[in-house]
């Protein structure tokens, strides 16, 4: 039988998970899904126990039919379902995109269960005057899914701006990625596009929930991801306990368009959490002073 972890609202979510030890739990981007997260898999399962899902919406979980079902609180409270299923107390939860937003919403709503969050790839439509436009590119998805199915989405959503540095890089990696997203359901995308992502509310409107973490936080971006740039920055000066760190010449799907360079940020930030020594912003390094010397 498949292992599936079901959510408080009946929805089935179909999990993998490989390695023993301290769990590590990944979490998708939009246009990915549970087997995005392979190279972090293979490379996490030496010291970890490493888990992926699917999101609800993209099969082999269930995909639910009314959009309503599909929300941000959702998507941070399926990852507490995986880990209730799997009598996992706390993990480190490492997210893209999507993802990364579910995770910063999972340390809100569930920070005594997250050892550390990782916040990959984490900011579209969140700055000021972008999130209108955000809305109505969700919306133009969801109809471009209702009238031309995935294959022909997935031809062009996987040319945004920020993933043609995949393609460059990794022309191989580049096709598994768009021929898994030709495959996902064009009922679940679109109602993650009406629920999740169109009606999510901006970064900036969440600075007072960030600014009482204390969860361990990497903030982590592509230098050529423009739409989370600003958001980093944001997320860097607000969240006490985070790090900001920069991938270069990397575009949206960091984890699998260079994984080398990911699993190296990430496994880093993971054994520095385990072994107690992630710290709080210290209250001088937030001085109005430039250099110290009034």
């Amino acid at each position: 039988a498949m292992p599936l972890a079901t959510a408080d609202d009946g929805v089935r979510l179909h999990y993998e998970e490989s390695g023993s030890g301290v769990p590590v739990i990944f979490v998708h981007e939009f246009a990915g899904d549970h087997r995005s997260w392979e190279p972090q898999m293979r490379h996490f399962a030496r010291r970890y126990r490493a888990i992926c899902y699917a999101a609800r919406g993209y099969p082999p979980s269930d995909v639910p039919e009314d959009p309503k079902r599909y929300s941000q609180t959702r998507a941070a409270d399926d990852i507490a379902a995986v880990l209730d299923h799997l009598k996992i107390e706390t993990a480190h939860v490492v997210g893209l995109s999507m993802g990364g937003f579910a995770t910063l919403h999972f340390g809100f709503r569930h920070a005594a269960r997250a050892r550390s969050l990782c916040v990959a790839g984490c900011g579209y439509g969140a700055e000021q005057g972008q999130r209108e436009k955000f809305r109505a590119e969700a919306n133009a998805i969801a109809a471009s899914l209702d009238a031309q199915g995935m294959p022909a989405f997935a031809e062009r959503y996987a040319y945004g701006p920020t993933r043609v540095q995949f393609e460059n890089k990794d022309p191989r990696g580049f096709a598994e990625f768009k021929r898994q997203l030709a495959e996902h359901s064009a009922l679940g995308s679109r109602n993650t596009q009406l629920g999740v992502q169109r009606e999510r509310p901006s970064l900036y409107d969440l600075t007072k929930e960030m600014a009482a973490l204390r969860v361990p936080t990497l903030v982590l971006t592509g230098d050529e991801d423009w739409p989370c740039l600003q958001p980093g920055l944001l997320m860097k000066q607000t969240i006490p306990s985070a790090a900001l760190a920069v991938m270069p010449n990397a575009g949206h799907t960091i984890n699998i368009e260079d994984p080398d360079a990911f699993n190296r940020i990430v496994g880093d930030f993971i054994a520095q959490v385990d072994a107690g020594r992630w710290p709080l912003r210290d209250p001088r390094a937030v001085s109005g002073s430039i250099t110290g010397i009034k």
